[in-house]
């Protein structure tokens, strides 16, 4: 009986468009898990047991909130099922503090990918165009390893179904879509007819194993800003998000709705679902925001703000 609710559940955010694939097999492991109790309804305490499996807090938390939801939907016809409380393992997911590469980093960065082996082969040039991409445009590292060849088109790069299921058009600098264009002379000789953008040297689509240990490889060669008085954060690839966002938002002078203009431009560009998620780059970035906050104050003197 509990599987086949928790089949119907699925079946509705399915056609929703989530895609659920991680839920799927979770909560079909919470059923099998409430059946071996002779179980027909969530019960509280078995949930909580079933999620206290999972080998760490959040992924405990995050488990318990997939049976969570699927009460709430549950519970509209049939109230047999107990309501899930939150928190119950004492853990509220942070963001890790972004580190801001200077231009000089990235330039670093990607004179590095120059030095990859093996030495003449396609790999060189394949970082130094993602890595450039990535950082020039601020596409996540899921859009860059989806991309397909089709994709490419005068008006910029067509970035489907995303991470929120919506594609959209990200235009390209005239020196971005050059570097992007001398890669696919390069690329078309290895890869032949494969549809990916990014490939490595077997002819096959890179992962984000391999580019992520690269990314972090190639930090060995550049020089990271240190302080004394406080360790700075470990670059990670997003951070290059975090840097053309970050950019971007410096352009921002004028009043408040010019600002508020500027960010919700920046959230439809960067493929955010709420304007929220684009806020949080000014956040996450103090000096950042005392500079806008400044340009406010300078746009907005001798009127009301």
């Amino acid at each position: 009986m509990l599987t086949r609710a928790i089949d119907g559940y699925l079946a509705v955010r399915r056609a929703a468009g989530f895609a659920l694939t991680v839920d799927t097999g979770l909560l079909h492991s919470f059923a099998r898990f409430a059946a071996d109790r002779a179980e027909t309804h969530v019960q509280r305490q078995t949930a909580i047991a079933w999620a206290s499996r999972a080998p760490s807090p959040y992924q405990r938390e995050r488990r318990l909130g997939m049976v969570r939801r699927f009460v709430a939907h549950a519970r509209a016809e049939d109230p047999g099922h107990e309501r899930i409380p939150r928190h119950v393992f004492a853990y509220r997911r942070t963001r890790p503090l972004p580190y801001l590469f200077s231009d000089r980093e990235l330039e670093q960065l990607l004179a590095a990918t120059t030095r990859l082996r093996p030495r003449g082969s396609l790999r060189p040039l394949t970082y130094a165009t993602l890595f450039g991409l990535l950082a020039a445009t601020g596409l996540r590292v899921s859009e860059a390893l989806h991309l397909v060849v089709d994709d490419i088109t005068a008006d910029g790069l067509l970035i489907r179904q995303t991470k929120f299921r919506k594609n959209r058009l990200v235009p390209l600098h005239e020196t971005t879509a050059a570097a992007l264009d001398g890669y696919l002379v390069r690329r078309h000789a290895v890869a032949g007819r494969e549809l990916h953008v990014f490939v490595a040297t077997t002819g096959q689509p890179l992962t984000y194993r391999m580019i992520n240990g690269t990314f972090h490889y190639l930090l060995r060669s550049v020089e990271l800003q240190t302080t004394t008085s406080e360790r700075p954060p470990a670059p990670r690839i997003h951070d290059l998000r975090h840097r053309f966002a970050v950019r971007a938002l410096e352009g921002v002078a004028g009043d408040r709705d010019r600002t508020a203009q500027h960010v919700l431009a920046l959230s439809t560009y960067l493929g955010h679902a709420h304007v929220a998620d684009t806020y949080w780059y000014l956040h996450a970035t103090p000096h950042l925001m005392r500079r806008i906050a400044d340009a406010c104050e300078v746009g907005g003197a001798g009127g009301t703000l």
